[in-house]
């Protein structure tokens, strides 16, 4: 499987913006983790990962996301996803994921959400 990469592209506001692609495991679980605590010492109001490049997510790396939106809960930061591929969602939703972070179908929908904040 491809191995997970991570950008962090041109923030949108107070929103941040992680492109992720590839396979999210312990290691890229790892990496997002890293990167939205350094988010959060920015003191941005929202995360926004886009998932387009994500096509599977195993136990560790749900874990480790889970882990950034307790992080991001006790900040009062938003945790936002988009792009999400069908396989992916529905592990959101199973694993209840997306009972607290914010779901997106694209980007631009994404964004126009979160610059409400």
């Amino acid at each position: 499987m491809e191995a997970c990469t991570l950008k962090r592209e041109a923030d949108h506001g107070t929103a941040a913006i992680l492109a992720v692609a590839g396979y999210i495991n312990n290691e890229g679980g790892e990496a997002i983790a890293r990167a939205a605590r350094e988010i959060l010492a920015e003191g941005k109001k929202a995360i926004l990962l886009d998932l387009a490049k994500v096509r599977i997510i195993n136990s560790i790396g749900i874990s480790l996301l889970l882990e950034v939106l307790e992080a991001c809960l006790s900040e009062n930061v938003v945790l936002a996803f988009c792009n999400l591929h069908p396989s992916v969602a529905k592990t959101f939703e199973v694993m209840g994921l997306s009972q607290y972070a914010r779901l997106f179908g694209s980007r631009d929908e994404a964004l126009a959400e979160l610059a409400r904040l």
